[in-house]
């Protein structure tokens, strides 16, 4: 009787949670559509996200459900096997030197390294659980051989997140800290490119993402002042930037997601990217999984933000499907029941389980 009412508890949880998730990338769609049509702008760029991200979630679930341990370990293997096979996902020079190689493979190997350390936390041999930490080990000195200083700090991130969310007994507030730093990031990002910050600071930020991109953020940002309700446009920053038409090798973007959105999309947009973010967050704390699981996703995906934030790698595809992947598999129900946390006595076993999640 009570696992019946459990079950039922956590079916309520995830209708909750997709619906909150169609409503929001449903919106987002719509009104790339509407700015689009107000500005001539082309949509193309963010329907074809807003999908990736629908059918990375979806996929993510399925294989959650029947392959808790076998399905984020494949992932993480084919992120690798990606990175090192095209380690250059994006081209230009002018983001070689912040973030390595592409900012997309940074992203990539982030995501890979989530996923190996998810299938580690649902794995219910020891022998298995060490194989795929040693994986998710390997694709962080695959980073640095790869030249990819963000994936190496990003890789390590999340693997001292997920090692520390063993012993975690409450999701919420670490869920919410998560929330906290994406947010930093993205004020630290606005502060730059409103040239609030001075001194030796301002100094060290710019030369370490290059005056070039500094210029482009700031390009953005302008164009957002001018055009804050509807902005300017779906994919019309690169024909207004001034800078992104210096340069011969530019793809017309501002080179951070935030500040796109709100060049192209205006206020709305920003805040439709936030409710996306803040949505994924939502998912994991009412999520079935246990506890280490979800905030190890919730680590990868926000160190994916803070990429994104400084580089453009949402603008392709296989990170997009990539984070609605792990998305996906974090907020599962797999078919049989998942191991805890090997640290965790068995009445903390129990709290893993159920921790903070609100009762439907």
């Amino acid at each position: 009787m009570t696992s019946a009412l459990d079950a039922d508890r956590d079916g309520e949880r995830r209708n909750v949670s997709d619906a909150a998730g169609v409503a929001v990338l449903g919106v987002c769609a719509i009104w790339s559509l509407v700015t689009a049509a107000v500005h001539d702008g082309r949509p193309e760029g963010v329907l074809l996200a807003v999908l990736a991200v629908a059918a990375g979630y979806a996929a993510g679930r399925i294989l959650g459900v029947l392959l808790p341990v076998a399905g984020p370990c494949a992932g993480a293997l084919a992120g690798l096997t990606l990175s090192v096979a095209r380690p250059r996902l994006a081209p230009g020079p002018e983001i070689a030197a912040p973030l390595g190689h592409a900012g997309a493979t940074a992203a990539v190997l982030t995501l890979s390294a989530g996923a190996a350390c998810c299938a580690a936390w649902a794995a219910p041999v020891p022998v298995a659980r060490l194989g795929l930490w040693l994986l998710a080990a390997g694709i962080t000195v695959a980073g640095a051989l790869l030249g990819s200083t963000t994936a190496v700090v990003t890789c390590c991130a999340v693997l001292l997140c997920s090692l520390a969310a063993g012993r975690m007994r409450h999701r919420g507030p670490a869920l919410a800290a998560l929330a906290v730093a994406a947010a930093l990031v993205t004020g630290l990002i606005w502060a730059v490119a409103g040239n609030v910050l001075s001194g030796r600071l301002a100094d060290a930020l710019t030369g370490r993402l290059t005056p070039h991109r500094v210029d482009l953020w700031r390009d953005a940002l302008g164009m957002a002042h001018r055009e804050a309700g509807l902005g300017v446009g779906p994919g019309r920053f690169g024909e207004l930037s001034g800078t992104a038409a210096q340069s011969t090798l530019s793809d017309g973007k501002p080179h951070s997601a935030p500040l796109q959105l709100a060049a192209e999309q205006g206020v709305v947009g920003v805040l439709l990217l936030a409710a996306t973010f803040c949505w994924v967050l939502f998912a994991l704390w009412r999520a079935p999984r246990p506890t280490p699981v979800v905030l190890t996703a919730g680590a990868a995906l926000t160190a994916l933000a803070a990429v994104a934030a400084i580089g453009n790698a949402l603008s392709f595809t296989t990170v997009s499907v990539g984070a609605g992947l792990l998305a996906g598999l974090a907020t599962a129900r797999p078919l049989t029941e998942e191991p805890a946390a090997p640290e965790a006595r068995p009445e903390f076993d129990r709290i893993l389980r159920q921790d903070d999640r609100p009762a439907a």
